[in-house]
């Protein structure tokens, strides 16, 4: 394996926990997220705002094709990115794919306390914060368990014991 992806939903870890995984094997990090956002020179809000969630999407998939050629890089992918079934099974293929997940309650915490919340990142669905986590949890969590090789919860672990676990996974595979 030289290639762990990382999945999940908003604000579980997968930018800080990936940045510090990289740093570890020496690899190159990439978030998907930040990559769409350089190419447009935009937040992903405000090409939502601008094109839609579907352009969002379509363009979220094309970026994740590229993944597939990479080595020795640990990368983000938004938490969305599960519904591209096509691309990730490729990923599962030759990658340790970890699922990072944090209960409802911490991911409504976090996502409070992340100034990127609102300003980059678009509402999903026109609901109260509580429930679009709960109904976007609700629908993506089986996504989130097909396809990945194993999860952690990050809800009361550091940055390095959770690398520490990914990176223990990695040995074995």
């Amino acid at each position: 394996m030289n290639k762990i992806i990382l999945i999940g939903f908003r604000c579980v870890g997968k930018t800080t926990i990936g940045k510090r995984l990289a740093e570890i094997l020496n690899w190159e990090f990439l978030d998907l997220d930040i990559l769409i956002q350089e190419k447009f020179g935009k937040t992903i809000k405000e090409i939502v705002e601008e094109r839609g969630w579907e352009y969002f999407r379509k363009i979220e998939k094309e970026e994740m094709k590229k993944f597939e050629k990479l080595k020795n890089a640990v990368i983000a992918l938004g938490g969305g990115s599960v519904i591209h079934k096509e691309e990730m099974e490729g990923l599962l293929k030759d990658s340790l794919v970890v699922w990072l997940y944090s209960s409802p309650e911490v991911i409504l915490k976090r996502m409070k306390e992340d100034e990127k919340t609102f300003y980059q990142r678009p509402a999903l669905k026109n609901l109260d914060l509580e429930k679009e986590i709960n109904e976007i949890l609700e629908e993506r969590i089986p996504l989130y368990e097909r396809f990945s090789h194993f999860r952690l919860n990050t809800d009361k672990i550091s940055i390095e014991e959770a690398a520490k676990k990914i990176l223990e996974k990695l040995n074995k595979r």
